[in-house]
């Protein structure tokens, strides 16, 4: 009994998720009300607040879980929370080993793309959320210094500045990689920002 209420607590935090990410992306955050989101999820105002005790918290879940399950980022003291392969990845430094992360990457961003998008959209109206992706870039460009101080590669100085370099490409590149007419297929795309990854992590 107490594993079949478990689960139901689970699909019901889960549901709101799913329900509050639709509705973010559909109607905005600003114009999103709890009340929306416990209607869409088949629950009520009360069972909402049991989960999230605001609509805030609910988009600091997005990121927290959602966003670092598809990307397999893990808790860590030292950055909030770290991808132990983009660190691995970075340590090597190598054309083919970079390429390969970018690609597995790659496969996540239909999914990622949303949360980062109604993140940036939740930060411009709700002042508790006020940099919620930027922080969350930072941690992986720690992973990328993390990566070049275990390579021993560049001097100290350099190497959070070349990770700032390489997320603010894969950023960009994620966020419009669906719509802009860059004339290069997929591959040849992950292939030149590789060849830039390589390149700052190299120099």
């Amino acid at each position: 009994m107490a594993n079949l209420r478990q689960a139901q607590k689970e699909m019901t935090r889960r549901l709101l998720l799913e329900s509050g990410l639709e509705l973010f992306k559909t109607k905005g955050y600003a114009a999103t009300k709890v009340d929306d989101i416990a209607t869409a999820a088949g629950t009520t105002r009360v069972t909402f607040y049991a989960y999230f005790p605001s609509r805030s918290e609910l988009m600091k879940a997005l990121i927290d879980e959602q966003l670092n399950a598809a990307l397999q980022r893990v808790g860590s003291p030292e950055h909030g929370s770290t991808a132990l392969d983009l660190v691995a990845t970075v340590t090597d430094g190598t054309q083919e080993a970079i390429t390969a992360w970018l690609r597995r990457t790659a496969e996540s961003w239909p999914e990622i793309h949303p949360i980062i998008r109604v993140g940036r959209d939740a930060a411009a109206v709700d002042p508790e959320l006020t940099d919620l992706v930027e922080r969350w870039l930072e941690e992986a460009i720690s992973d990328i210094e993390d990566g070049l101080t275990a390579a021993g590669r560049l001097a100290p100085h350099q190497r959070r500045f070349r990770g700032v370099l390489a997320m603010a490409q894969l950023d960009y590149v994620a966020q419009h990689w669906g719509r802009a007419d860059w004339k290069l297929a997929r591959e040849q795309m992950l292939e030149e920002l590789a060849a830039s990854w390589v390149h700052l992590f190299n120099d």
